[in-house]
């Protein structure tokens, strides 16, 4: 096990791409600990997820522990200087609690409906 944080996403979807691209860089040009992992073409065992419940939101994992949505957000946040100002900010408790309903109840659903719809695009043009 390292003490690196890891991130899972779906390169796939266009808005996780988007949004962890920019991380992704911003992490290699200041050498951070984190690993970002395309949930499609990376083992699943470490994570405990089918590929399915991977694609529903945001996973991360540092020291054992896997988080998902608001809080991996915030674990990813805490890692890289630039933003722990909104990791901090996210985790007061009024904020964390609506920033938690927002995403679990409208942006997560939502980003994985477009999800669905492209992987059933994708199938019936393949057909």
């Amino acid at each position: 096990m390292t003490d690196d944080t890891r991130v899972l996403y779906n390169a796939d979807c266009p808005v996780c791409s988007f949004e962890i691209d920019h991380y992704a860089k911003y992490s290699d040009a200041r050498a951070l600990p984190i690993r970002f992992e395309d949930l499609n073409c990376v083992d699943m065992t470490d994570w405990g997820l089918s590929r399915d419940e991977a694609a529903r939101r945001l996973y991360v994992l540092r020291g054992g522990q896997i988080y998902s949505g608001i809080p991996a957000f915030i674990v990813l946040w805490q890692d890289m200087p630039r933003y722990r100002w909104l990791a901090r900010l996210v985790s007061l408790p009024g904020i964390h609690w609506l920033a938690v309903k927002v995403y679990d109840h409208v942006l997560a659903p939502l980003i994985y409906r477009w999800h669905q719809r492209r992987q059933t695009a994708a199938t019936s043009t393949e057909s």
